[in-house]
């Protein structure tokens, strides 16, 4: 699912609400999270998941196409783990 996929959704799953509103709230949702996160914080949506960030050290990697060695800066990378119930969902529990 994408974005305006899910938006749509939201929208024809609450009449009351205009498809500029729907945007307006999911906007707002994702901003907020990718805020936490460049912010160091974590973002936990109960029985969904856990979004948070983790670093990766500077290391030496390879060119896979001429076998060269190359320096990879350290970064920081997103990390998402999902909830318990969640699991069970996809699990079929």
């Amino acid at each position: 699912m994408i974005r305006s996929e899910l938006i749509q959704k939201i929208a024809d799953e609450s009449p009351e609400l205009t498809l500029r509103d729907v945007e307006n709230i999911v906007g707002t949702v994702f901003d907020e999270i990718t805020g936490a996160m460049a912010q160091g914080d974590r973002v936990e949506l109960r029985g969904f998941g856990a979004f948070s960030v983790k670093s990766r050290d500077s290391r030496t990697g390879r060119n896979p196409r001429t076998g060269e060695s190359v320096d990879v800066d350290s970064k920081h990378v997103p990390f998402f783990k999902t909830g318990k119930l969640l699991r069970d969902r996809l699990n079929g529990k």
